[in-house]
């Protein structure tokens, strides 16, 4: 997730672009960047690293005028860490084509090998980068003789070219591009990544989403996947990949600029929860098959030879991420890899009793967990190598490991953690299996169901989605409830504390998460007459067991909010029922969450909290 933006027009080119990337600047803010062509060709490039008030600071002290097309954008890294040089807009050789894109191109190693061979030089570590220089080589193929041509001449040249270098392009990408020869249009495409046009009267806009030119126009058309959009100030036309022209109509926006930031929802945290299946399928992308293989090397430099030399896993972690360590201990557990999992704050001592040669996991959604991170170093000066899961590319934890592992969800502005955790699942899914073929823990057929059901994830969490209205209207029967109990088993038992976490963090309620066997251990003495309890009952090895735990709580008095499936619902007993999409045991907590998550909003929706800046709590806890 960056925030790409883009204006042709008569109006003040710098100010529009830096208007529209501070609407966008919750789509990531490591570093920012405009470019702008003036009338007589000539490009103006700036770029900072950090927020958007800076670049704001630098344009205006060093101005441009005449300019009347150009491109910005505010980046979220994936990857190059965040700096100047990895900012966009990015450049060719020549400082003539340039480049704002969003997403990730998956086979950009291989583009950027030939690209070298072929004499181009480059100045970031982006995997954007080589868009420019694809452009630049395929003008180079269409034998343009620019300095003799009038830029209009050029146009069908310009735009030749770029659909031929999006032709080469394999991954999720929305790009926006200009050349300095042909200032009269700016060409965008979309693939998996959101890309809108807004209409105006002589002038056009480009961005990732509508909220950066609302206050400018509010008719828009939407790309959609295999499209390409050619902007004029006076006129829009719309192509497939292959170049045949296509009709699209334009829709007008009801929402404002702050609805529209979050994509017309009512919360950030409410958005996020929606892009779970996004996140997921991010993380994912390139890295799952050939499962077991050495897919890992390039990214990350983790060969299968590595995954089967690792005697033991630690996973370390805080809050949410430490939960999605839970769910990794009792999964790779499943293949017969030995895992522990601990909070990181109270790692200090089992940092020196671990076996040699573990492989600690650390979790981190921004990467500065102070907690995390002196457990990281407790665990180096041990003698352990450290792999990192998290979101945020350069972070200081990303410095400190061995091997890294990004989770592609982008800016998590909701403090209370949703796409992120479900992100860190999917990694730890991911690993899981390739840690399992590797060591010939999961072969044949079952490597291919594993990777198979996997992959099927983001639909079902989409599925699941779909329950929102009916989990709403549960969550409003208990909105003036103060205690509730979460409870489980197995791989589902760090859900039932994940969902006792968001409803404290955001409704500010009393909630416990109990493993469902340890009831009859003290917690069933808290259970009273209406006291709403929330079990995660899935279809599983434990279901008998859930069931009598149920039956236990409900004849006490507790009012039975069950989250199953179709196959579980007939053989649990509650008042009520939120039913699932049916999948695999094991991958059960990556939709049983969503539920407890979208609970725990509308509980806190009907209190009337600060749902996206819960009181005393911040996004990046970088204090022990």
């Amino acid at each position: 997730m960056c925030g790409i933006t883009g204006y042709i027009g008569d109006n003040k080119t710098t100010d529009i672009l830096i208007d529209g990337l501070k609407r966008l600047e919750y789509r990531g803010y490591d570093s920012c960047g405009i470019a702008a062509v003036d009338g007589k060709n000539r490009l103006y490039l700036k770029r900072v690293s950090g927020r958007v008030d800076a670049l704001d600071k630098l344009v205006a002290a060093e101005p441009v005028k005449g300019a009347h097309a150009g491109v910005g954008h505010t980046r979220w890294a994936t990857h190059g860490a965040p700096s100047e040089d990895n900012a966009h807009p990015h450049t060719d050789c020549s400082s003539e084509v340039v480049v704002v894109h969003n997403g990730i191109i998956e086979n950009y190693l291989d583009l950027k090998e030939k690209l070298l061979a072929g004499g181009h030089k480059f100045k970031s570590e982006t995997d954007t980068e080589v868009i420019a220089h694809i452009v630049e080589e395929k003008l180079k193929s269409l034998h343009v003789q620019a300095s003799a041509a009038r830029a209009d001449m050029l146009e069908p040249v310009f735009f030749e070219a770029f659909r031929r270098a999006v032709a080469d392009l394999k991954g999720s990408f929305a790009i926006s591009v200009v050349w300095a020869k042909c200032p009269g249009m700016i060409l965008a495409a979309r693939m998996h990544s959101p890309l809108v046009v807004g209409l105006g009267k002589g002038e056009n806009f480009i961005a990732s989403d509508v909220s950066a030119f609302l206050k400018h126009t509010k008719r828009v058309v939407f790309l959609n996947d295999g499209e390409m959009a050619a902007v004029k100030k006076d006129g829009i036309d719309f192509y497939t990949f292959q170049g045949k022209k296509v009709a699209k109509e334009p829709v007008t926006i009801q929402w404002d600029s702050t609805m529209a930031e979050k994509g017309g929802y009512k919360h950030f945290m409410l958005k996020e929860i929606h892009e779970q299946a996004e996140a997921v399928e991010n993380t994912l992308r390139g890295r799952l098959l050939p499962i077991g293989g050495d897919i890992l090397r390039s990214e990350i430099g983790l060969s299968a030879e590595a995954m089967k030399s690792f005697s033991s896993l630690q996973f370390i972690a805080c809050g949410t991420a430490y939960h999605a360590a839970l769910v990794g201990r009792v999964l790779f557990e499943n293949f017969g890899i030995a895992a522990h999992a601990d909070v990181a704050s109270e790692f200090t001592d089992r940092a020196k009793l671990m076996a040699p040669n573990t492989l600690v996991i650390a979790i981190s959604q921004s990467g500065e967990t102070a907690d995390t991170l002196f457990a990281v170093r407790e665990a180096k000066a041990s003698g352990a190598k450290v792999l990192a899961i998290t979101n945020t590319v350069g972070a200081t934890l990303t410095r400190e490991a061995d091997y890294v592992l990004h989770t592609h969800c982008g800016p998590e502005i909701g403090v209370a953690s949703t796409k992120a955790f479900l992100g860190q699942l999917a990694a730890i899914y991911l690993l899981a299996g390739h840690f399992a073929a590797a060591r010939g823990r999961l072969t044949g057929t079952d490597a291919r169901n594993y990777a198979e059901e996997l992959l099927k994830i983001p639909r079902l969490i989409e599925e699941t989605l779909e329950k929102e209205k009916e989990i709403a209207k549960v969550a409003d029967s208990f909105a003036s409830s103060e205690h509730f109990l979460f409870i489980s088993r197995h791989i589902n038992y760090p859900i039932a504390l994940e969902g006792a976490l968001k409803i404290k963090e955001i409704a500010y309620v009393h909630a416990e998460g109990y493993a469902a066997g340890e009831m009859k251990h003290g917690p069933i003495a808290i259970i009273y007459k209406g006291m709403p309890l929330l079990a995660v009952a899935p279809s599983g090895r434990t279901l008998d067991l859930m069931a009598g735990n149920i039956e236990e709580a409900k004849a006490r008095g507790a009012d039975v909010v069950a989250i199953v499936d179709e196959a579980s619902k007939k053989t649990v007993k509650a008042s009520r029922y939120l039913v699932l999409p049916t999948t695999g045991e094991l991958f059960t907590p990556m939709l049983t969450v969503i539920p407890l998550q979208i609970f725990a909003y509308y509980v806190a929706l009907a209190k009337k909290c600060d749902i996206d800046k819960p009181r005393n709590l911040a996004k990046s806890v970088t204090v022990r």
